[in-house]
Formats: structure tokens, C-alpha cells, sequence
């Protein structure tokens, strides 16, 4: 399962195996590096049940653990973070796949892990994905189905940049703990000197370990239309929205079976629209207002990052009573600027003819 690029290489993809169909196979040493997470690691004021249940988990991850040897915890925050792992991990060895267990999470409606265990698993399943991946862009693009951006206007350009890694720079400069005294001191002003991924620093990426550094340029110019049609003008060829489009179509093949073509696109003016996604639920909320024929006052609209077309390979893969139309796709911030996607959404959203 080597790669050109080792990239991610804490995600725990080489843990896993492969089987048959494509899918990743949960395996001992995959279940045993969550054991390492702060949640769950040993610390000083850990009881001698804890450290021997995380020692006899250490051993064998698979290992049957009663709610009797999880109730001898004298931490009640240890109690319900190990029986959080360990609803994780036997659904997803009773689903056999990662993908089969995310499929079987996200179609049930009722989400019942965190959200650190969902990213770890598509953050696993995309490194899958693009394996075979040479282009910087596309694989920073992916980063954002799994980890939350800050989207700002800088220059008139767009950029989105890792939440985490701009709050930690926020708060330290960048110099760790003594960056923060610093700050808190008021004797260190913040300064972040981020990239933004391009050409000239592409070969960075896959060699940097803190690639989380690199902004993605997601630039467009949006116009006012509060009526289904919204307009954008695209101004960089390189933008970071069409290695989106490509990991979003990946994704879907991979996960669905199905083709598809997606583009971000400089304008829709569509009296036909009959069905949209949101990618996130800021964009869900604006492109149903917007179908309904309901208000959008200016900031909203101004939260909206872009819009996308996305058209079936065989548009007998679709609805009989929308095989051949586009589907429109949107990606919008918080009002704070933050953009978390829901790669869930194009799975289950998509108005496919028979269940994938």
C-alpha cells in the first residue's frame, strides 16, 4: 500500500488492509493507535484498573471488555471515553470495512460516535482515494472533508486555511507554550506566515509534516442574484475548488458505485433547478431558501464559497423524473468564516434511481 507520497502519515492508512472489493479491513494495530489519543492515553492520576485496562487493550484492541471492568474506572470521563471506543470499535468490526460502517452510520440517522472517529475513518478511506495522487492541490482540497476551515477574504483572494492550525497559531505565534506567555504578556504580537499552495510550492506539501500550513486558494468573485440564479466569476485557473470537484468524485464512485462529473461553475441560471446538495449545512439552508423562493438578505449570500454542477455519467443511474437534469451543489461558511463539510451529504442526498 505504498504511495509516491507518504502523505498523512499518522491517518493510519498503512495499518490497514484491502480487501477484495477496495474497502479498508479494520485491523489490531489500527484499533490500537486510538488507544494512544489524549482521550484515552494514561496519565499520572490514572487508577490500577485503568492502566490494566489499557495495558490488556494495548495487547489485543479485540479484546471483550464487560461493563463490570469499564464500571471499576475511578475516572467517570476514562468510564465513558473507553465505552466510547469500544462502540466504535465493535461496530466497526461487526461492519467488517470502514467504509461499510460509515455507510451504515450515516444511512441510520442516529450518529452515535464523536466526530474524531468519523474523520478518522474518512480521512483514511480518502488517502485510499488518492493513492495514486500527484497533485498537491487536490490532495490538500481533501483535507477539508475532514478537518474544519477558516475561510478569509485576503487581497481578494479567498483563502481557506486549517482551523486548527490557525487557532493554535493565534494563540501561540507559532513558539508553543512560550508563545503563548508571550502573547498573554503582550511582549509577541501574532504572526503567521502561512503558504498559499500553488505551483511554485507544490513538492513542499508532500515533504512538509506540518502540511496543515498550507492555504488553499478558493477564489471567487460573487454578484447579487436573489434569484435562482447565482453568479460567480472565476478568477485563478489553479483554484483550489476544482481538486474539490475531483475528490468529491472520487468519493462518490468509490462509496456509491456511481459516476460522476462535478465542476464548480461561473454562473447558474437554471428555471428548471430541481435538485440541489448542500455540501454543509450552512449551504443546505441557503439553496433550499433560495429553491423555496424565500428571502436571502446580502450576508448570507456573501457566506456562500461556491456552487457547483455535478451530472451523472449514465443518467439512467438517476431518478426517472430527473435522469439527465444537473444537480446543484453548494459550499457556504458559518457566519464566523468557518467551512466544515459533510461528505455524508452526497452520499445520501444524491436522487439516485435505486439504492446504492
Amino acid at each position: 500500500m505504498a504511495s509516491p507520497h507518504d502523505f498523512w502519515p499518522h491517518c493510519g492508512f498503512n495499518l490497514l488492509e484491502i480487501d477484495p472489493r477496495g474497502w479498508l479491513v479494520p485491523t489490531p494495530a489500527y484499533l490500537r493507535q486510538f488507544l494512544r489519543r489524549p482521550e484515552l492515553a494514561l496519565v499520572p492520576e490514572s487508577c490500577a484498573a485503568e492502566i490494566a485496562l489499557h495495558g490488556s487493550l494495548a495487547a489485543d484492541p479485540t479484546l471483550a471488555i464487560s461493563g463490570e471492568a469499564l464500571a471499576l474506572l475511578a475516572d467517570a470521563d476514562a468510564r465513558e471515553n473507553y465505552g466510547v471506543f469500544l462502540r466504535f470499535r465493535d461496530g466497526l468490526c461487526a461492519a467488517g470495512t470502514l467504509q461499510a460502517y460509515y455507510l451504515q452510520i450515516m444511512r441510520s440517522g442516529a450518529v452515535n460516535i464523536p466526530a474524531v472517529f468519523m474523520d478518522a475513518m474518512v480521512q483514511a478511506m480518502l488517502r485510499l482515494l488518492l493513492d495514486d495522487c500527484h497533485d498537491a492541490i487536490e490532495a490538500r482540497a481533501a483535507e477539508m472533508l475532514f478537518r474544519p476551515q477558516r475561510v478569509t477574504l485576503e487581497a481578494g483572494r479567498m483563502l481557506a486555511g486549517d482551523r486548527a492550525t490557525l487557532d493554535l497559531f493565534n494563540e501561540t505565534a507559532g513558539l508553543g507554550d512560550v508563545g503563548r506567555l508571550l502573547l498573554e504578556s503582550g511582549a509577541l504580537q501574532p504572526r503567521i506566515e502561512l503558504q498559499v499552495l500553488g505551483s511554485d510550492n507544490a513538492a513542499q506539501y508532500w515533504q512538509d509534516s506540518e502540511r496543515h500550513r498550507f492555504l488553499l486558494d478558493l477564489t471567487h468573485e460573487l454578484t447579487q442574484d436573489l434569484s435562482h440564479g447565482l453568479t460567480f466569476k472565476m478568477t485563478r485557473a489553479r483554484s483550489g475548488l476544482k481538486g474539490l470537484a475531483r475528490v468529491l468524485e472520487r468519493w462518490v464512485a468509490h462509496l456509491l458505485g456511481v459516476q460522476v462529473q462535478i465542476e464548480p461553475v461561473p454562473q447558474i441560471t437554471d428555471s428548471a433547478w430541481r435538485w440541489h446538495v448542500g455540501l454543509d449545512a450552512e449551504s443546505t439552508a441557503i439553496l433550499n431558501d433560495l429553491y423555496g423562493d424565500r428571502p436571502v438578505d446580502a450576508s448570507r449570500l456573501q457566506r456562500l464559497v461556491s456552487l457547483f454542477t455535478l451530472t451523472f455519467a449514465n443518467p439512467a443511474e438517476m431518478r426517472a423524473d430527473l435522469a439527465g437534469k444537473r444537480v446543484y451543489l453548494g459550499l457556504a461558511t458559518t457566519a464566523d468564516g468557518v467551512l466544515r463539510i459533510k461528505p455524508q451529504n452526497l452520499l445520501l442526498n444524491l436522487p439516485l434511481s435505486r439504492p446504492a
